[in-house]
């Protein structure tokens, strides 16, 4: 028999217990509540977790479970299409409504929306809250009610408007008389069976109380520093919030009511980033495979399996950019100035569409966001809103010697490179065989040589982007 009528509340990039407004609403109905979390990958549309992001999310739905259970709750795990899962579950138990907390993703929108037009038809309720923002991308909107392009202006237009407020997490749940079937974690497969994830261990604890301790420890120490320190690689300056936030273990409304002061000015500019880079995806839903500026669909981009391959393995001849891929690949994630050098350095001096490195990063980093991964990328690439201009080419030698001048990142994550002293540990093929001998470095050996020279990438790159403005000016 079904149990007595229940209201289900459907967990998705919100794995947490406080201020999370799907589950507080859910509380407040009086009625049993049902958490599930479905792994619906085929609902993902072309972007299903990478590898990282899974690692983290079977840690996180693992603690997320844990917090559930002491509650004397529990969360129901399913694998399948969300629509069948969600509909087999009102049937069989009686549920009345369903809540969950919306995400911004395109395919996720037409999904959520034909679930709930779904759900009305077979007598249930669907309710959806914003949980995962500031503000719902369609309530904001520049003075002629079009998308913003541009942040500084998004900036000014958000800093003033007022956020929502916290709710807090339940201290029980209702439990339904009797729990339906549950799949095993274990069941997703979202764990490597090649033990590469090994040291993520060591820089990451996935879950509610493992935001909470990043951000406490960030608020003590980090936040008087970050505007100094945000650009230093060797330095612990950034938050490192990232997977938390993408993963909704903490919420960015959380973030700002607790941070909230002029000493945080800084580090909330990014908040309002991240927020740009979801409005824009919202109203530009094809940018995560198309450029939002249409000329670059016509860029004179190069396949280079063999420079890609470098790239991904940190094995261009250029420390910094190696130093940044070798720490993406060990610990999940990359410091936010090495990406940009990186990332400019694919598009940039060796001239590999940037749809190749977001692939790359999705299915490396750990708070791979689609929103934020794409933005990103388009910025790096000059084709995005608000974008870098295309000319403006990152030197990885002078980034290198600027945020780590001590070579202290480098020397970490290219140990090959250690005793070379500061001169050349940015341009090791500068120094002198004597000095390479000194230091146990053989060019093409023990570290590559540079796969393209700087000088030589740089014009190429300016080369095919006058190509492609001359294209344009004879198409118009």
């Amino acid at each position: 028999m079904p149990n007595p009528s229940c209201v289900i509340v459907w967990f998705r990039k919100d794995l947490r217990l406080s201020d999370n407004p799907a589950l507080a609403k859910a509380g407040e109905s009086g009625l049993p509540v049902l958490p599930l979390f479905i792994l619906d990958e085929e609902g993902e549309g072309e972007w299903p977790d990478g590898a990282a992001s899974r690692w983290w999310l079977h840690h996180s739905l693992a603690r997320l479970g844990e917090q559930l259970e002491s509650l004397g709750s529990r969360l129901i795990l399913r694998r399948g299409s969300s629509w069948q899962v969600l509909s087999d579950l009102v049937e069989s138990e009686a549920a009345v409504e369903v809540y969950w907390n919306r995400r911004y993703e395109p395919a996720i929108v037409d999904r959520d929306t034909e679930i709930k037009k779904r759900l009305a038809d077979i007598g249930a309720q669907g309710r959806s809250f914003n949980g995962s923002l500031l503000h719902s991308p369609p309530q904001i909107a520049n003075k002629s009610g079009s998308p913003f392009k541009v942040f500084t202006p998004f900036w000014k237009h958000l800093k003033p408007r007022s956020v929502r407020q916290l709710s807090d997490a339940p201290k029980t749940l209702e439990a339904p008389q009797k729990w339906p079937q549950s799949d095993p974690l274990e069941a997703f497969d979202l764990l490597p069976e090649i033990p590469w994830d090994e040291a993520f261990y060591d820089h990451w604890t996935p879950g509610e109380k493992g935001a909470r301790e990043r951000l406490s420890m960030f608020a003590k120490q980090g936040l008087a520093r970050y505007d100094d320190q945000r650009d230093l690689p060797a330095e612990d300056g950034v938050s490192r919030l990232s997977p938390h936030l993408h993963f909704g273990e903490i919420s960015p409304v959380q973030l700002w009511r607790e941070l909230e002061s002029d000493e945080a000015e800084p580090y909330l500019r990014q908040i309002v980033w991240r927020e740009f880079a979801h409005h824009l995806l919202f109203h530009f839903p094809d940018t995560p495979s198309k450029p939002l500026r249409p000329e670059f669909e016509d860029f004179p981009w190069k396949k280079n399996q063999k420079a890609l391959r470098a790239w991904k393995k940190g094995q261009t001849g250029y420390p910094i950019v190696d130093a940044g891929m070798r720490q993406l690949w060990t610990t999940g994630w990359m410091h936010n100035r090495v990406r940009m050098i990186a990332s400019s350095f694919l598009v940039k001096h060796l001239l590999i569409p940037w749809q190749e490195g977001a692939a790359w990063f999705w299915d490396t980093l750990v708070d791979a966001d689609l929103a934020n991964n794409t933005m990103g990328w388009q910025w790096i690439g000059g084709c995005g809103a608000d974008a870098a201009p295309y000319f403006r080419i990152f030197n990885p030698i002078t980034q290198g010697q600027r945020f780590d001048s001590e070579g202290e990142y480098v020397r970490r994550w290219v140990p090959e490179l250690a005793k070379l002293p500061n001169k050349y540990l940015f341009a090791p093929w500068e120094a002198s065989e004597e000095e390479l001998e000194s230091a146990n470095v053989t060019l093409g050996e023990t570290y590559p040589r540079p796969i393209v020279g700087h000088a030589e990438g740089r014009q190429a790159a300016l080369d095919a982007y006058q190509r492609m403005k001359e294209k344009k000016e004879e198409a118009s």
